[in-house]
């Protein structure tokens, strides 16, 4: 059976990350968040061209975890989906849904805390 994948995004916590409700009860984290653009240059380097700002949405449990854990300008890695919708003003936007969001580990420094059992059983 081959492995189960999601879309992925990567990128900064650009704004104060949000925590609010839905209508039915249910967490809701929002964040704006970045993703920095390079161009391969010709001798092999990069250039970094530009960045692009997108929203990040998580929901349920997953709302509160991340609230507590992101602040503006921590870099993280996301597996989720993108959902596209109209406004009330009839523009269409786009915002990435989170089902798991956790720190970049090649740009976080942290430490992992572990239950005392080590998983050998």
């Amino acid at each position: 059976m081959p492995p189960h994948t999601q879309q992925s995004l990567s990128g900064f916590i650009a704004s104060k990350p949000v925590l609010s409700f839905t209508l039915t009860g249910d967490a809701r984290f929002y964040a704006r968040i970045g993703q920095q653009h390079y161009q391969r240059e010709k001798d092999g380097s990069f250039t970094r061209i530009n960045t692009t700002f997108h929203d990040l949405v998580q929901y349920r449990r997953a709302a509160h975890e991340s609230y507590s854990k992101f602040r503006v300008s921590d870099w993280f890695l996301a597996e989720g989906y993108v959902k596209t919708y109209t406004d009330a003003d009839g523009t269409e936007r786009s915002e990435f849904i989170a089902k798991k969001l956790g720190h970049d580990a090649a740009r976080t420094n942290y430490a992992v805390i572990r239950d005392q059992d080590d998983g050998t059983g």
